[in-house]
């Protein structure tokens, strides 16, 4: 079983892991750092929960 994360979680991450592909990386606390440079999401929760979808985007899979 796995997490359910809501739409527009996954439409923010996909769209900075492909526009931003080359930062991104598999480690969970540089990509808060990146998600806060490159967007101006103010809540911690949800910038941790995008942050968390774009690292685990990037174990699996990179995007292209």
């Amino acid at each position: 079983m796995g997490n359910i994360r809501q739409t527009n979680i996954k439409r923010i991450a996909i769209r900075l892991a492909t526009n931003h592909n080359d930062v991104f990386t598999t480690d969970f606390d540089q990509n808060k750092l990146l998600v806060t440079k490159y967007t101006t999401i103010e809540s911690k929760v949800i910038r941790n929960r995008v942050a968390g979808y774009v690292t685990r985007k990037m174990t699996y899979k990179p995007l292209q």
